[in-house]
């Protein structure tokens, strides 16, 4: 569990940090803007933004992503609503999940792993995966 929240913690701690020297040095606007900047990036690195994952009826899509992996932030964010038409599953909270990729993979957890009707696409494009959700 702490793995998953370590760089979104990561990125709370530095924006703390950050803004404390900012506000010593007199500077209250940038030390507000620079805490502003690390909890948006800290809730980007969170779990928070991926839909929890439940399980998937035969045959629907399913996405492997893990916590702080930018291609799986990317994927999510290029989406947008057409995302929670998915499965998403944590690989690190999702044992099962985690071997799914590594079949896929050849040994490996490459992520964002997509399985579409039984097949494996790893790091897809997400206008391809777009489009592949529109026709299904």
């Amino acid at each position: 569990m702490a793995r998953r929240w370590r760089l979104a913690v990561i990125c709370v701690a530095c924006g703390v940090a950050v803004s404390g020297l900012e506000l010593a040095r007199g500077r209250t606007g940038t030390a507000v803007a620079m805490l502003v900047f690390f909890l948006v990036m800290a809730l980007v690195a969170s779990p928070l933004i991926f839909p929890g994952a439940t399980a998937a009826p035969d045959g629907a899509p399913v996405v492997y992503w893990r916590p702080g992996c930018p291609f799986c932030l990317r994927l999510r964010a290029q989406l947008g609503a057409d995302g929670a038409r998915l499965t998403w599953v944590d690989i690190w909270q999702d044992p099962a999940g985690a071997a799914v990729v590594r079949g896929i993979t050849g040994g490996d957890e490459t992520v964002p792993t997509v399985v579409i009707g039984g097949e494996g696409f790893v790091n897809p494009d997400p206008r391809w995966l777009r489009e592949r959700l529109r026709t299904a």
